[in-house]
């Protein structure tokens, strides 16, 4: 992936792909979508906000401004798979074979930072001991399938930017329960030990409306997407992890072509 896949760039590799009479089309904020639930605590008082406001105006966030990839998608629970939600990933690549994303639970100011995501290359990957392997799951299923979205950039870019994370892995933890769909109600606080993220492999596996949800919210069409993104097959080597949830979902599932776990192809 570019190092600095930002909106901008996006823009620039639009523009570079366009007729020159052709006007670009502005880029739009995301449809909002907001978080599940609110922290206990108090409202912030006048010092906090007096405070916050020297922050801002005398501290730097340099660590955070390279954070400017938005990715949205769905991490079932690797322990308790009917445990599922919808996370929204801001990223910062590394370089070319490592990324390093905050997980929220919307895309508004209000929104519940619930978790961490590393990503790497499949080469990467491979350097792995066996016994880490298991931490890590694969993104063919979610890029295939349209789960996986850039909101808000043009086709060309964002096609762009899901061929590089092609037969790449994600390590994810989520630390804060903040609502899981039709699931475990949301703890108004982080409880409890962090809970290992994974990802849908198979059609069915996502609960029914969990993704529809997500479309009616953000305005888009999961299965149209899928449709623009059938020339990637071709780019999808088998993976590991693809068959650990297999059947735990308690749904009937169908493989998504070329979604294939490596076990099956060396057995």
């Amino acid at each position: 992936m570019m190092n600095r896949f930002s909106k901008t760039s996006a823009v620039t590799a639009l523009l570079l792909a366009l007729p020159v009479s052709v006007t670009a089309p502005p880029v739009l904020a995301e449809n909002g979508t907001q978080p599940g639930t609110a922290p206990l605590g108090e409202s912030k008082s006048a010092k906090t906000k007096m405070l916050e406001a020297g922050a801002k105006l005398l501290q730097s966030n340099d660590p955070l401004k390279e954070f400017d990839i938005y990715l949205v998608g769905f991490h079932p629970m690797k322990d308790h798979p009917e445990n599922q939600m919808e996370a929204h990933h801001y990223c910062h690549q590394v370089n070319e074979d490592f990324a390093q994303c905050v997980l929220f639970d919307g895309n508004t100011e209000d929104a519940n930072l619930n978790g961490i995501e590393y990503i790497i290359s499949e080469k990467l990957f491979a350097t792995l001991p066996k016994e880490e392997k298991k931490y890590w799951h694969p993104h063919n299923g979610e890029i295939l399938s349209g789960q996986l979205i850039a909101p808000n950039i043009p086709d060309i870019a964002e096609k762009a930017l899901m061929k590089e994370k092609m037969n790449s892995y994600g390590k994810t933890w989520h630390v804060w329960n903040t609502g899981f769909y039709k699931g475990t109600p949301a703890d108004l606080l982080p409880l409890g030990d962090p809970m290992l993220g994974w990802s849908f492999n198979r059609d069915g596996e996502a609960m029914p409306g969990l993704v529809e949800e997500r479309d009616r919210k953000m305005d888009i069409n999961t299965m149209e997407i899928r449709k623009k993104r059938d020339d990637l097959h071709k780019f999808a080597n088998p993976q590991s992890g693809v068959d650990d949830l297999k059947g735990k979902f308690g749904r009937p599932f169908q493989d998504i072509p070329g979604v294939v776990d490596k076990k099956s192809v060396n057995n």
